[in-house]
């Protein structure tokens, strides 16, 4: 079976707004230059303030707090740089919660090292159960969270776990799919209760739903709610979701991942470590990345803006982050392991379906 290793570890408008009109237009020698003008350094405290409100945002000392207010005025000159129109991208970068972190810290934290491919491959175990040609083509868009398969966006803090909330994620969806109950499931579980995973170090997505179904299901995140570290596992549990196994959809080849994902979710990977991806607000993103995947993502949906194709990716930075907790990442690129490595490793879980009932169930195609 595959395994996939990621993870690391009030000021009103109106005062914002007069004081980013005075600042833009009296920039001083003391200013910071950003994206072709001079933001003062009033200006840039008075938006890491605003920040600090918006994010919930609160440090130790005031030299912890200083030292983000360096980091965090770095970044906003990279930001105003980026987002200069000359540039013609199709995303945004900004001030998001990640925004008081260095791109080092950011991959500490949050991302793992590249995975080592030829340990993986030899454990592939491909899809053979694929949609026809035609369905395909019927299948233009699909967004799993119009049909009531994907639960909000969660964050996984300072706990390396992506590959936890991915496969939570997949399995949340395809439980929705089969029996039409939309059940949050608990990551926290997986990272106290799986003896053969890492818990808060960088992990395999195949390991946690070996886990699961080992334990012949998982709890609720009601039940065991998650914490951000590991704890000690819990002695009583509920299996209250259940699947049947897990398999993996084509490599390389984004026409058959599309295929897939327009029957559930899928898990799969990509390349996150550079400052477009920590720093991402919105649009369609084609920053430059590799194909040394180093961070778990679940794609649950794909479709087209005028005229380009993108993946609906949820990511587990939480919602704060990106359009909500989402990104829209390229999609039919010519580098048949897809944008930032997406179609190189997908996989996801599955679930016996009744076929005298599955015709009535809404979240069906």
């Amino acid at each position: 079976m595959l395994k996939m290793v990621f993870c690391r570890n009030a000021y009103s408008f109106t005062t914002l707004f007069i004081v980013l009109i005075l600042s833009t237009t009296w920039g001083t020698s003391k200013g910071e230059r950003s994206g072709g003008f001079v933001r003062s350094e009033e200006e840039v405290k008075w938006l890491f303030e605003e920040w600090q409100v918006k994010h919930d945002k609160s440090y130790q000392d005031l030299g912890e707090k200083q030292k983000r207010l360096e980091i965090f005025k770095n970044n906003l000159q990279y930001i105003d740089e980026k987002n200069r129109p000359e540039h013609n991208r199709s995303f945004t970068v900004g001030l998001n919660n990640l925004a008081d972190l260095t791109n080092e810290e950011y991959r500490s934290i949050y991302l793992s090292a590249p995975m080592n491919m030829s340990e993986l491959f030899h454990n592939f175990i491909p899809d053979l159960d694929l949609p026809s040609e035609v369905d395909q083509v019927q299948q233009a868009s699909i967004d799993w969270r119009d049909r009531g398969a994907v639960t909000p966006v969660k964050n996984q803090g300072g706990c390396s776990s992506c590959w936890a909330f991915t496969a939570v994620a997949t399995v949340e969806g395809i439980n929705a799919i089969v029996t039409g109950d939309l059940i949050s499931l608990s990551e926290q579980e997986i990272v106290d209760c799986d003896d053969l995973g890492t818990h808060c170090q960088p992990g395999w997505t195949s390991r946690a739903y070996d886990y699961i179904e080992r334990n012949m299901g998982i709890d609720t995140d009601a039940n065991y709610p998650y914490i951000a570290q590991q704890d000690v596992c819990k002695a009583v549990k509920n299996q209250v979701v259940t699947i049947d196994g897990h398999a993996n959809a084509p490599r390389n080849n984004e026409m058959a991942l599309s295929m897939r994902v327009a029957r559930q979710p899928v898990g799969s990977a990509v390349h996150a470590n550079t400052t477009d991806f920590q720093l991402y607000t919105g649009g369609i993103f084609n920053g430059a990345c590799t194909t040394d995947v180093d961070h778990a993502v679940t794609i649950v949906g794909y479709d087209s803006e005028a005229g380009e194709d993108y993946w609906i990716i949820k990511n587990s930075y939480g919602q704060r982050w990106g359009e909500q907790g989402y990104m829209k990442l390229q999609r039919n690129v010519r580098d048949r392991r897809g944008k930032c490595g997406i179609a190189m490793w997908p996989e996801y879980p599955t679930k016996r379906q009744n076929p005298i009932t599955i015709e009535d169930k809404k979240y069906m195609l």
